[in-house]
């Protein structure tokens, strides 16, 4: 008996983490697909809503690393400053990896399709749980 109440408890400990897991990776989904959703809105700063709103965040792309949210956000008005270089974004996300309570590691594709010429890359990146909110701190997009 005693060892049938230590496999259920164990079997409940183990649900319990997998339904917690689930629930962070579900937010983080749909924490970039709702960044998407603006992007194809039209709204940078939408799409930013998923960033940490910090100095310390990292972006890293073909020209290099870039810290702080203005700055990021400064990148992109200027790289995207109208409907033909923004047009439709699509993102495929390839792995999602927790790391800790509080990190996740996020692989995928990403393109855009414009009447600009169509861009496409890859992301990998580093998300952390703030205040209760599930926020990219580092981006390294190519």
């Amino acid at each position: 008996m005693k060892k049938l109440f230590i496999a259920l408890a164990f079997a409940l400990l183990c649900s319990w983490a997998a339904i917690a897991q689930s629930k962070d990776e579900l937010a983080i989904r749909a924490m970039l697909t709702a960044q998407v959703a603006n992007w194809n809105n039209g709204s940078i700063e939408g799409y930013m809503n998923g960033y940490w709103e910090s100095d310390k965040l990292l972006f890293i792309g073909s020209k290099g690393p870039t810290y702080g949210y203005r700055t990021t956000l400064k990148r992109y008005k200027e790289g995207y400053p109208d409907a033909a270089h923004m047009g439709t974004l699509t993102s495929n996300i390839l792995s999602i990896e927790k790391l800790s309570k509080k990190y996740y590691f996020v692989v995928g594709n990403w393109a855009i399709k414009r009447s600009a010429g169509d861009v496409q890359g890859s992301y990998s990146l580093l998300i952390k749980k703030i205040k209760d909110k599930w926020v990219i701190v580092c981006d390294h997009s190519s």
